[in-house]
């Protein structure tokens, strides 16, 4: 199950690395002329009556994310610790920062291996428990047939609590703190 994954995700990077360097021009021509030549028809946009879809080179221009929300570099941003936490930041990412055509509310196994995958997050090493951990940590609810839906308590963590920490020298400050403070406490007695 996971080869025609892995077929997908070094497509995605060939074709994202062959069209970064052109302009915004260049690439709807590359991406038209393609589309053309495989005959792939754009789910996203009805096909016109005319035979040729011209919202399709619309779409297909813009953008599916802009380079500041790329799944990679929304996951440097969020530094998620655990494959629970990279779960909800997937699915947060698919709700909310995807082009609106492309949004979805569920996420499933094939998008966490998928997501890990673009992001280079380390896949656990049995990828289909992700999602039942991250339910039962409390980032998830069951959506049904292999579907999750991320709830209030995975958005908040996504949106509100991560990064977490904040800088290392305030915390390894503070728990200098807290240590001279206990061994002080110590010597009284």
């Amino acid at each position: 199950m996971s080869e025609p994954v892995d077929q997908e995700v070094e497509a995605i990077k060939a074709v994202l690395a062959a069209l970064a360097p052109l302009s915004g021009k260049a690439r709807a021509s590359v991406l038209d002329y393609v589309t053309r030549r495989l005959d792939v028809v754009s789910t996203a946009v009805p096909p016109a009556s005319s035979g040729v879809a011209p919202a399709l080179s619309t779409t297909l221009t813009r953008p599916v994310t802009s380079p500041s929300t790329h799944i990679k570099n929304f996951k440097e941003e969020k530094r998620p610790r655990s494959a629970n936490e990279m779960a909800a930041v997937v699915a947060y990412y698919l709700a909310n920062i995807v082009s609106v055509e492309q949004r979805k509310q569920t996420i499933n196994q094939r998008d966490v291996e998928t997501y890990f995958k673009i992001a280079s997050f380390p896949l656990p090493q049995q990828v289909r428990a992700t999602l039942p951990n991250a339910k039962n940590a409390g980032y998830f609810d069951l959506a049904g047939d292999g579907e999750y839906k991320l709830n209030a308590v995975g958005h908040n963590l996504v949106a509100h609590s991560m990064p977490r920490g904040g800088s290392d020298s305030t915390s390894s400050s503070r728990r200098a703190k807290r240590q001279s403070t206990q061994r002080g406490r110590g010597k009284r007695k």
